[in-house]
């Protein structure tokens, strides 16, 4: 996730650890810290007796007699494993990294951005209407957190605390509270979310260039080519032509407002990467060998060590009203519950909608007081926030002020001067509100409790219908066979002039939010004709369904899910498999999850074989590409030439003409896809020649020539001696000691680089960006539930379970991920039993 890989720019000034603490790593104190995971503990706080059991992978499965019990020992185990990502995933919700690193020039732009947007301010009004159920469920959770943590000291916990003082950084241990669990949830919510940063490099484009060019660099969603989630005949409609596509922008001019925001960070840089997806499917009884439905699902966010994902099994023993807890799947460390996964009746996947739920606003501050703002013909009071930003090393605190107004945070004060590195304080030029459905109270954590406890397809609704951020694509799938698809989450009703693409004035009601698309209007759908569902980020519904919801709701609104969505290659891969390998079995689920099929080849390598080169070298070239059976296998060397290629061919299309802090990015290949039917467009224009005008085969060449050439310097003139794999590798790095600078430190902390299949846009999405081909966003776990046998289930995610760096479960799991294989992902206490090689029993007392 964006915000997570910039936290990683990190640099300690840890010399000082190799050069004068002559610092041993491998001692037996420093194994002291892994934790006991045999014998039993008396613990203060439990109730009664806990079983945690694990298998040769690390994965717990957690036994208790009550609820209270339950979510308390999860909290102590995933403290046990892992404690430093616990702590420092709280200090980035909490916008006080520095707190932990000390001061860093690249680390307090961050801190003061997600101070302004509030996170932490969020996850402190939800608290405040946590109902007493949830409130006891965190609390429990968070105790455990606490018994584990509060008992030992920083040097027990994390060799992270001992090597950060050696910087002079002191960090106090403090209590883990449900605040903490919740902020995470704001941090998750936002990193799928970002169409804030969309709107102002929309409105940068469309100043410099015009609406025309604009709509050709993004262009809508190809509901003609390519599968939504829901097709036309899940709409009760008797038309859904793509005359109800929503509108691209109006044409009219906003004024301009600087895509720098708190912090001085370029909004850009907080932009969801393009890579930063999901995909999951199902498959009714009728499409199975065994006749049970299917369930598979692969998240795809930032490349991160430890894993982003912890399994967990949560039993309560004996299953009970008072007690219905018995569940498998994938969290967060900091959160109770399991987030994705199954119960003993049904199991659910998700991937991200991407929905537009942010708006930029622009605001008027009154001349003569800049802690008012016009609203309606009158000024109109901000809220002032006024905080420190902290450093651990003891510099002096910096102070921060922060404006809200009723429509969001001010998001663009407090620049940072580039050359004293001090906050500039307010921005009263073209100050920008932003208004973004996370900073209203969420239910989040109650729906993840309901989905944990549902038995059947109304349970399952009615718990995501508390599920309001961030808006997800929900797949389900039970024991009698059924299917089923839900969109949950807040999406904002518009006013019909308000497309959401860009920035508004927000000195009057006229594109106010007009409440949410109620929960029961949102695309759901049960058991369809098809027998599969297949979700990849694509749009969700045929352009029919905003007809539908203009007949229900009124056609005095705009609505509109999202406009940013994948451009369907996964999800069109997805559905071609599914139709023809079937009968299902968990085999062929694992075949699909782990496809390098690259249908963008597909689609522009055709153009580029009507060319005629002058050059031989090239022709062969081309040739050899086009001989390419498309797939981005590790072994593949035409991989490496297309890849190379398809990077030329971007730029060359359109950097020459973007403004200047704007540069395409691969999710762009689509709109280049589109352009090649129009030859003479203006984006093939090469803006460095200005006496020729350049077309499409003359850029097509030229990317081509360019490509070639920087390929064969790169990895040598004999290309059967290229292997994708060898170039697109993946490492896994650690925060914040992962880029020290210091080959002793980050060898231990650090893992990879591993060689890897995929790529952006392939269903085994292994994504990267800039100059190198390194991955960076990849499927975060891979999860298949067998319906029929729960045992017969299997799952993977990155790293390994554990977080300390010398523990044989910090890196188990990466070799079987990165080759598509699994372990298995078990259910029933016989299966658990069977597998066990750890047993702790957890106590009352202590």
């Amino acid at each position: 996730m964006k915000v997570l890989r910039i936290v990683l720019l990190v640099v300690l000034a840890l010399t000082v650890v190799v050069a004068v603490g002559g610092f041993v790593l491998y001692t037996d104190t420093t194994r002291g810290m892994l934790p006991q995971h045999d014998g039993e503990l008396a613990v203060a706080g439990l109730n009664d007796r806990v079983e945690i059991l694990r298998d040769a992978y690390g994965v717990p499965h957690i036994y208790a007699s009550n609820p209270h019990d339950l979510y308390f020992a999860q909290g102590y185990t995933q403290a046990q494993d892992r404690w430093w990502q616990m702590e420092f995933w709280r200090h980035t919700g909490s916008g006080t990294i520095q707190e932990l690193t000390g001061q860093s020039d690249s680390l307090m732009g961050t801190d003061v951005f997600i101070r302004t947007v509030g996170w932490r301010r969020a996850a402190e009004r939800d608290f405040e209407q946590l109902d007493a159920d949830m409130l006891a469920r965190l609390q429990a959770f968070a105790d455990g957190v606490n018994a584990y943590i509060l008992n030992r000291t920083p040097d027990d916990l994390a060799f992270e605390y001992r090597l950060l003082g050696l910087t002079g950084v002191t960090i106090p241990i403090e209590a883990w509270t449900p605040v903490d669990s919740l902020v995470w949830g704001k941090v998750i919510a936002w990193n799928l979310t970002s169409t804030y940063g969309r709107e102002l490099t929309r409105q940068s484009i469309f100043d410099a260039l015009g609406a025309e060019m604009l709509a050709d660099y993004t262009p809508p969603f190809p509901y003609d080519r390519r599968p939504t989630i829901l097709f036309d005949q899940d709409l009760p409609l008797t038309d859904s032509s793509l005359a109800g596509m929503p509108a691209f922008m109006r044409a009219d001019t906003r004024t301009p407002s600087s895509r720098r925001v708190a912090g001085g960070l370029d909004a850009a840089s907080m932009i969801t990467e393009p890579g930063v997806g999901s995909n999951n499917w199902v498959a009714s009884n009728s499409m199975t060998e065994t006749g049970a439905a299917l369930l598979a699902n692969d998240p795809h966010l930032g490349i991160q060590m430890p894993s982003i994902w912890y399994e967990i099994g949560l039993h309560c023993q004996p299953v009970t009203d008072e007690c219905p807890l018995d569940v498998t799947g994938f969290t967060f460390a900091p959160v109770g519950g399991v987030i994705a996964g199954y119960n003993a009746n049904i199991a659910w996947g998700v991937t991200n909608v991407g929905a537009d739920v942010q708006d930029l606003y622009q605001i008027r501050v009154n001349p003569e007081n800049p802690l008012q703002y016009e609203w309606n013909g009158e000024w109109r009071d901000m809220t002032l926030i006024e905080t420190d930003i902290r450093f651990g090393d003891g510099t002096p605190p910096v102070p921060l002020q922060i404006r809200e107004t009723h429509l969001g945070p001010i998001i663009n004060d407090n620049d940072i001067d580039p050359e004293t590195g001090a906050l500039t304080g307010f921005n009263n030029d073209d100050p920008l509100a932003l208004r973004w459905t996370g900073l209203d109270t969420s239910t989040i954590w109650r729906a993840v409790y309901g989905l944990n406890t549902a038995s059947n397809w109304d349970e399952f609704r009615a718990a995501l219908a508390d599920f309001n951020i961030p808006a997800q694509n929900f797949v389900y799938a039970d024991v009698n066979g059924n299917i089923g698809y839900q969109t949950p989450g807040s999406i904002p009703i518009r006013a019909a002039n308000h497309d959401g693409l860009t920035p508004v004035p927000g000195w009057t009601d006229e594109y106010e939010w007009r409440g949410y698309i109620p929960f029961d209007e949102l695309p759901r759908i049960y058991n369809p004709a098809r027998h599969y569902i297949a979700t990849a980020n694509q749009a969700v519904t045929p352009p029919g369904y905003y007809e539908q919801l203009a007949e229900t709701l009124g056609d005095d609104a705009h609505y509109q899910l999202s406009y940013d969505w994948s451009y369907g290659y996964r999800g069109a891969r997805i559905v071609e498999l599914i139709e023809s390998l079937a009968p299902h079995t968990p085999d062929t689920f694992a075949q699909i999850q782990g496809d390098n099929m690259n249908l963008m080849a597909r689609d522009i390598i055709p153009y580029l074989q009507a060319l005629s080169f002058d050059d031989a070298a090239l022709t062969d070239a081309r040739d050899w590409l086009a001989s390419w059976d498309r797939v981005n296998s590790m072994d593949s060397a035409q991989a490496v030439l297309w890849e190379e290629f398809t990077r030329h061919l971007i730029r060359s299309t359109f950097d020459d003409q973007l403004p200047d802090d704007i540069t395409a990015t691969s999710h762009q290949l689509w709109s280049v896809t589109v352009l090649m039917e129009d030859p003479q467009n203006a984006w093939w224009d090469d803006a460095a020649t200005p006496d020729v005008t350049e077309t499409r085969d003359d850029i097509l060449m030229q990317a081509f020539e360019s490509a070639w050439g920087a390929a064969t310097a790169a990895f040598g003139t004999d290309r059967s001696t290229w292997r994708w794999g060898a170039v697109h590798t993946a490492t896994f790095i650690s925060n914040p000691l992962g880029l020290s600078g210091i080959d002793l430190i980050e060898s231990m902390v650090n893992r990879g680089g591993y060689e890897t299949g995929g790529g952006s846009e392939i269903v085994n999405a292994t994504s990267w960006g800039g100059d190198s081909f390194e991955v960076q966003a990849l499927p975060s776990y891979r999860m298949i539930v067998d319906l029929e046998n729960p045992d017969n289930s299997r799952s993977i995610h990155t790293t390994g379970q554990s977080g300390h760096p010398f523990s044989e479960h910090y890196d188990s799991m990466i070799d079987r991920w990165r080759t598509i294989q699994y372990k298995p992902m078990l259910f029933t206490r016989g299966a658990v039993e069977a597998a066990a090689q750890h047993t702790l029993i957890l106590n009352p007392g202590g």
